[in-house]
């Protein structure tokens, strides 16, 4: 890990102006487990705060994490990180947050409480897709116009900025082609459904999301518009992570309409144009199957 000795008298600061109550950080240990930023937890001997660091140049995704763990905790069910301070120094910029206690979100109660808590959020509604600023997707900027139509937003705000993204790659042509045909195509998928415009985390994937000391749904690193709820639980099973209590609690408290099987391979169609566009590798192959499958309903 880099070190962080020019930065730690900005964070220090930071930190201390923000609490109100002097901090002098003593100790500091890596976190591992993010592909995107640098992770550590900084302490004084008495207070601990969990810090990311990322280059200048991402700073507005510091931006528009920060501002997306405001929105989630507009949700009483679910715990959230505070952010506690979030800028630049010394050539990198930094999001320090609130040091949260958790565990992986295994067990079955836990899974339950974690449904019923989701469903809690997703009930918290805007008047349009979107959001009022555009954020990130990992590191990769994510597009939030809003829009009336959901078909219409997940066409040109999801589907096509990621497409656009491909074009640096000389293998994505036919992914391309097909893909945008798919993106012109898409209202046919949605004549019966209409979902509302539910707050969404965004990158609800297994790493982001655990259980805190008091058995509640801990959610952070979140990509938050307003958007289908079902888009969520469509990255919750796409990399696995979340127990089967988890989804029949969901479901009971919130049950999900005809033809979510459909939807959710569009819905992580976004995700793994995003991973493709990230680290390349076998995405291609598996954005491919994912869209030829989708036309193929078409």
């Amino acid at each position: 890990m880099p070190p962080i000795d020019a930065l730690r008298d900005e964070l220090d600061e930071a930190i201390s102006r923000s609490t109100g109550s002097p901090f002098r950080s003593t100790g500091q240990t890596g976190q591992g487990g993010g592909s995107i930023s640098q992770s550590l937890v900084i302490e004084d001997g008495r207070r601990r705060f969990f810090v990311k660091l990322n280059s200048t140049a991402l700073n507005g995704m510091f931006v528009g994490e920060a501002d997306g763990l405001a929105a989630l905790r507009r949700c009483p069910a679910i715990r959230v990180p505070q952010v506690i301070a979030q800028g630049t120094a010394a050539g990198r910029s930094f999001l320090v947050l609130e040091h949260l206690v958790l565990r992986p979100l295994h067990h079955r109660q836990a899974g339950s409480e974690a449904g019923r808590a989701l469903a809690e959020l997703h009930r918290i509604e805007g008047a349009q897709y979107g959001w009022p600023s555009d954020n990130y997707i990992g590191s990769n900027p994510q597009s939030n116009a809003v829009h009336v139509t959901w078909p219409f937003f997940f066409a040109q705000r999801r589907l096509l900025p990621q497409l656009s993204m491909t074009r640096q790659r000389s293998d994505c042509k036919r992914l391309i082609e097909r893909g945008e045909t798919l993106a012109e195509r898409l209202a046919a998928l949605f004549v019966d459904y209409r979902p509302p415009a539910s707050l969404l985390h965004g990158d609800l994937w297994s790493g982001n999301a655990a259980i805190d000391e008091h058995g509640k749904l801990a959610l952070f690193d979140p990509a938050v518009y307003f958007g289908d709820r079902e888009a969520d639980l469509a990255m919750s099973e796409l990399f696995g992570g979340f127990p089967e209590s988890f989804y029949l609690a969901y479901r009971e408290a919130w049950p999900l309409a005809h033809g979510y099987e459909q939807r959710k391979t569009l819905y992580n169609l976004y995700h793994v144009l995003n991973h493709l566009n990230l680290f390349g590798g076998g995405y291609l192959r598996q954005a491919e199957r994912m869209i030829d499958s989708l036309l193929a309903e078409l």
